[in-house]
């Protein structure tokens, strides 16, 4: 069905993984620590940390990694995202997982067209 007329659309989940590859990091950058973003949620393992200037850096970023591009799009082909600081090494490699359905009834707060919210889906 068109997506239009179904109102579903997916987006990807991320990992997003500290990778130094051999640079020296200034910040506290860890080779290998990660996160997920699985629709609007950040998630995060116990005991990571990434430092908040790393992450408004890359926060702009990740509701367009999760939505579909076009394949020769630069969204599509690169990714990996520098530290802000200009001195570190650190990079944040965005890695798009499986792909997951909403809805626009399910994610709107346009009072109109508000179904039963997406994380509240499971419950009666």
């Amino acid at each position: 069905m068109d997506q239009d007329t179904t109102g579903e659309f997916w987006l990807y989940d991320l990992k997003v993984e500290t990778v130094l590859d051999g640079r020296t990091p200034v910040c506290r950058h860890i080779e290998g620590e990660s996160f997920r973003v699985e629709g609007e949620n950040l998630v995060f393992e116990p005991g990571t940390q990434i430092s908040m200037y790393a992450l408004a850096a890359l926060l702009p970023l990740l509701p367009v990694k999760q939505r579909m591009t076009d394949p020769n799009d630069w969204v599509s082909t690169d990714a990996e995202i520098a530290c802000p600081d200009p001195h570190c090494g650190g990079r944040f490699r965005i890695t798009r997982l499986g792909k997951r359905r909403f809805t626009h009834a399910g994610t709107t707060g346009l009072p109109d067209a508000r179904g039963k919210a997406y994380w509240r889906s499971d419950e009666t």
